[in-house]
């Protein structure tokens, strides 16, 4: 938990999408947070698009319990609903997966949800408190829908149900997340299979009329049908959390239309009120400077990556590089992925665990001399952990966090290589010192030490042969034990007081 000492830090605050401002985060009922995330549709390999949210909001949780709020996660799986095409008026993504590979959509659904869950649990992505589903939800989705017909503010149009958007505008503001007007969407909307169904072309639908040939279908009071898709993320949200919540995330691009439908649908069927206090968007991610997409050759899966089977990567890179790669820029700025972005975050994340394994190691002396203590060099370690703090209270700014690490990665390098220098701070200072560190690294940014195929025990034996054939000065062999290190990233550190290793960065 945050140190108490720190009174001056600012507290916690983001940028608030709806607003568009940055505020004091204020949960409604603390020490409880609800936070809900828009989740993968589970039809194909997750890809590094997917990485970035996930990533981002699990941190975001993680802070939040490390500040001790009490926090119920809500990241939902789509599994139903989801149509192709820019306005959401195709086939549905899963049940077209499964007509091409001969599969129940269910499989489709199993098979990739199963895919999903290996990939985060190997970024260190942990498991939300709840996980629903949209096929889960299909009565409660049905009652939401009668609700918002009966506040009038939806109709049946041959056995599907969309949104009265015009009517809905009457009152409320149908465009206050994304800025989008009116009278600006009519003129953008093409004629599309299913307008001739609408009173206004801007109307979404709630429900879908089945067409026979569509493989996921439910009964209702309308016919044979599905879900719409916003429709699943306001029914799971406001179950598990409340008709209003604190949080809501998920990527810019889901703004509009997803977000801003999930707003209206709420306020439809709870009188006005609004479902959600922070709204938090992460940017996007570009391949090279560009869009990441199919047709130009750069779309990139998560499995990919990680065994470096693209002809845009020169070699594997490995989870947590991905992961600290992720972290290392601020959620709302545009993350440009690259061969040699990554090879830059590989260097980046073992110089970080490098300073975990040997703080971890070090201890202050128990004989330390107070007077001896440098006010400088003092405070400098408690304005680097304050700082660290700072960044993450100021818009969750995960890269000046990882900045102010640095530098005490620099410091923890300086103790390393001088023990004697330790007791330049105090006890105090150097226990804060580590405990922020240790804490910020796993716990808040969940970085994880990596460790070599062949275990650290064979690591040890070979420093002690390399000790040995230092003092009987055999060069050959020293130069051979060097070389061996070297295949597998890793150095030999030759200090005064030690050997010890490192990984290479």
């Amino acid at each position: 938990m945050a140190n108490s000492a720190s009174a001056h830090i600012p507290p916690l605050s983001f940028y608030n999408s709806l607003s568009k401002e940055k505020e004091v985060f204020e949960p409604l009922n603390p020490p409880f947070v609800g936070m809900y995330v828009c989740g993968p549709t589970v039809y194909n390999e997750p890809h590094i698009g997917n990485a970035r949210p996930a990533i981002f909001f699990d941190v975001v949780a993680r802070y939040l319990r490390y500040l001790g709020y009490r926090v119920r996660y809500v990241r939902n799986i789509t599994d139903v609903g989801h149509l192709l095409g820019d306005t959401n008026e195709g086939e549905d993504r899963i049940s077209r997966q499964a007509r091409l590979d001969q599969l129940e959509p269910m499989e489709i659904v199993h098979k990739y949800t199963h895919a999903y869950h290996q990939v985060m649990d190997a970024l260190g992505v942990l498991r939300p408190s709840i996980e629903p589903t949209a096929t889960g939800h299909i009565v409660e989705q049905i009652a939401l829908v009668q609700q918002i017909i009966d506040a009038g503010l939806a109709y049946e149009s041959h056995g599907s149900v969309y949104f009265d958007v015009r009517k809905y505008s009457e009152n409320e503001n149908y465009g206050e997340l994304s800025g989008r007007v009116i009278d600006e969407l009519l003129a953008q909307t093409r004629e599309l299979d299913g307008q001739e169904e609408k009173r206004f072309s801007a109307d979404f639908a709630l429900w879908k009329k089945a067409s026979p040939e569509h493989l996921m279908r439910w009964p209702s009071p309308w016919g044979e049908g599905f879900p719409g898709w916003h429709l699943e993320c306001t029914v799971m949200s406001t179950k598990y959390l409340g008709q209003t919540f604190d949080i809501h995330g998920g990527g810019m691009d889901l703004q509009f239309p997803h977000h801003e439908c999930e707003i209206a649908q709420a306020k439809a069927a709870h009188k006005g009120q609004a479902p959600v206090k922070y709204w938090l968007h992460n940017n996007m991610i570009t391949i090279n400077g560009q869009k990441m997409s199919k047709s130009l050759g750069n779309f990139i899966t998560i499995p990919q990556l990680l065994n470096g089977d693209h002809e845009t990567l020169s070699r594997p890179y490995s989870p947590m590089t991905v992961r600290f790669f992720i972290l290392q820029a601020h959620y709302r700025s545009t993350l440009d992925f690259s061969d040699a972005s990554l090879e830059a975050a590989a260097k980046g994340y073992k110089k970080l665990i490098n300073g975990l394994r040997i703080l971890k190691k070090m201890e202050y002396p128990s004989n330390a001399d107070t007077t001896a203590i440098d006010p400088k060099a003092e405070a400098q370690i408690h304005q680097f952990c304050d700082n660290t703090l700072r960044g993450m209270n100021n818009d969750l700014n995960t890269a000046l966090a990882i900045g102010q690490l640095f530098n005490l990665n620099k410091k923890i390098n300086a103790f390393y290589n001088n023990p004697d220098s330790i007791t330049s701070i105090s006890k105090d200072a150097f226990e804060r010192m580590k405990l922020l560190y240790i804490s910020f690294v796993e716990d808040i940014l969940g970085l994880q030490e990596e460790k070599p195929k062949d275990s650290e025990a064979l690591i040890e034996a070979m420093l002690q042969l390399y000790k040995q054939a230092k003092e009987l000065k055999d060069y050959e062999k020293v130069d051979e034990i060097r070389g061996f290190f070297k295949q597998n990233q890793l150095i030999i550190k030759d200090l005064k007081h030690l050997i010890d290793w490192a990984y290479e960065e």
